[in-house]
């Protein structure tokens, strides 16, 4: 019994060592370096592509909310100042001389509809006049609306995209860490952990470029909605001082014929 009882205990301490050793070797073996950039370095190429790619469209996504900004800003201001000149003008020569100069939409707007004044001849009817330069006040508008535009919609493309390359490289990284745990034949710690928590970072790297595009892309769309309406109210109120030009010029014409007709009478 004694020499049964000692070799049931010695069994029990080998075990109880190797038991020891293989928690050693593991968290020798744990990477100790688990910041971003310590699993940036450890991660596999394809992971490491990834994460550059979507590091590169978050640098184009506040590029492109920087540059965008100081351009609706300034676009936004400069209307509002025109839209006030046209309101106070009582003719269209009147705005004319105020923004007839300015490189803007507004002052596009209004030699636009100069043009057409000069175009259309005498005795033409006012309805057709009318018709034609808001044709092409409406052309003017959609190509400024489309101008003011360029560059919002790869804002779109990357908030759609990115949480999904940066689930790419998740499925990569826990793909490599089922492959390190086949390999070594081990479910511990420090085979398994490095891939996964690359496999984190590059999600986390796809919700840092997908969110702020996001709410970047839907704040630009509705600066450029209200500066659409700017240039909409413009155009109003070109149409309204053309109108305005032609009734008076009607009403200038209309007294010659009642006084020959007057002096027929007399006659």
């Amino acid at each position: 019994m004694g020499v049964l009882t000692t070799a049931v205990l010695l069994v029990l301490t080998l075990g109880g060592l190797a038991s020891a050793q293989e928690v050693a070797v593991g968290a020798a073996e744990l990477p100790r370096d688990l910041t971003p950039w310590g699993m940036y370095l450890a991660a596999d190429w394809v992971v490491k592509s990834v994460m550059i790619g979507l590091l590169f469209a978050s640098l184009v996504t506040w590029t492109v909310w920087l540059a965008k900004s100081i351009e609706l800003l300034s676009a936004k201001r400069n209307a509002r100042n025109a839209l006030k000149a046209l309101s106070s003008a009582r003719s269209l020569d009147d705005a004319v001389r105020a923004l007839g100069d300015t490189k803007g939409p507004v002052g596009q707007l209004l030699r636009a509809a100069v043009l057409e004044l000069q175009l259309s001849a005498e005795g033409m009817e006012r309805d057709g006049i009318l018709s034609r330069i808001a044709s092409r006040l409406g052309r003017i508008e959609i190509a400024r609306s489309r101008s003011i535009t360029r560059g919002t919609g790869v804002l779109a493309t990357i908030g759609s995209t990115a949480p999904f390359v940066g689930l790419f490289g998740t499925v990569w990284g826990i793909m490599n860490s089922f492959i390190g745990i086949s390999k070594a034949q081990t479910t511990n710690l420090a085979v398994v952990a490095p891939g996964i928590a690359e496999a984190l970072l590059a999600t986390a790297f796809g919700l840092v470029a997908a969110i702020p595009a996001v709410v970047i892309y839907n704040v630009f769309s509705r600066q450029i909605a209200g500066y659409r309406g700017l240039l909409g109210d413009a155009s109003a109120e070109i149409e309204r001082l053309v109108s305005r030009d032609l009734d008076r010029r009607a009403a200038a014409a209309s007294p010659a014929p009642a006084r020959r007709s007057q002096l027929a009478a007399a006659e």
